[in-house]
């Protein structure tokens, strides 16, 4: 079957994904003063990953929160951040990723421009989305957790060495914005944004390359694909094996072998593509077609 015949219309999911963008970086004054947002919406974490330090956030990205509290367990925090991803991991899974992380959206949205050649998989990919969960354990636990200053408190090593989210949506505007922190800027600062052009280059060719081999937050809601609430099923009579739906999968997975895979973004692209209306997806219990 010709892959590329397969064609799926994704604009509604970007509407959403574009109003919860506009609606978590809605401290709209931000971008014009160059100063973050640090009402007491900023306490509250979005599910999805987005930059503290953008100039717009009005709340606190999970994985940022996570690093600068986990070695603080006394502190009530800590549990209120770790419970809050435990919370949106158990209902919705990586619905988060597919619908509410603003840069999923850009990823998105970079893939789309024209390329002669796209890279939908290569030898060593499967093995490469390991990574993330190695960068999860290493950069947003373990040195947070040994590496602690005074008062308990870890340090952003993966904002601070890695992230290039945080360098698009806070660490460019801020020093646009801001005459004094242009002059401080150091070879820190170019890495990341080498680390984010390298990013951006990868989004044209590969589909979401961030998200399959680096994201943490994506490695941290993927092990609740199996398990939670709202999930998606495939109606074994129903389904002709056509192979549609894994052809219109950009995180190459397989719907008829795993429904719940851990790659799965839970966009409905496999849904959109069914011809016989196999895939299903809601609630437990309550699955609809």
């Amino acid at each position: 079957m010709d892959k590329q015949k397969i064609k799926i219309n994704e604009w509604p999911r970007h509407g959403i994904q574009a109003l919860w963008a506009l609606l978590t970086n809605s401290h709209l004054a931000g971008f014009f003063s160059g100063k973050i947002y640090r009402g007491n919406l900023k306490k509250v974490c979005v599910p999805g990953l987005n930059c503290y330090s953008c100039p717009g956030a009005v709340g606190a990205c999970p994985i940022g929160a996570i690093q600068a509290v986990v070695g603080s367990w006394n502190f009530k925090f800590a549990y209120y951040v770790i419970g809050f991803l435990i919370f949106i991991g158990a209902i919705i899974g990586r619905v988060v990723c597919g619908f509410l992380c603003p840069f999923g959206l850009i990823q998105d949205l970079l893939h789309k421009i024209p390329f002669p050649k796209k890279i939908r998989t290569f030898y060593g990919d499967k093995l490469l989305r390991k990574l993330k969960y190695v960068i999860f354990l290493v950069f947003v636990i373990l040195l947070p957790l040994v590496v602690v200053d005074i008062m308990g408190q870890g340090a952003p090593y993966f904002c601070k060495l890695i992230c290039p989210a945080g360098t698009l949506e806070g660490g460019i505007p801020l020093v646009l914005l801001n005459k004094t922190l242009r002059s401080t800027v150091g070879w820190l600062y170019v890495w990341k944004n080498v680390i984010l052009i390298i990013t951006i280059l990868l989004s044209i060719l590969i589909y979401r390359p961030f998200c399959k081999y680096i994201c943490p937050l994506g490695a941290f809601y993927s092990v609740f694909n199996p398990v939670s609430i709202f999930r998606y099923q495939v109606d074994k009579e129903k389904c002709v094996h056509c192979g549609k739906c894994a052809a219109a999968c950009q995180m190459q997975v397989n719907p008829v072998e795993n429904a719940n895979d851990l790659e799965c973004i839970r966009c409905g692209r496999c849904k959109k593509a069914c011809p016989t209306g196999a895939i299903s997806c809601g609630a437990k219990g309550r699955i609809q077609s």
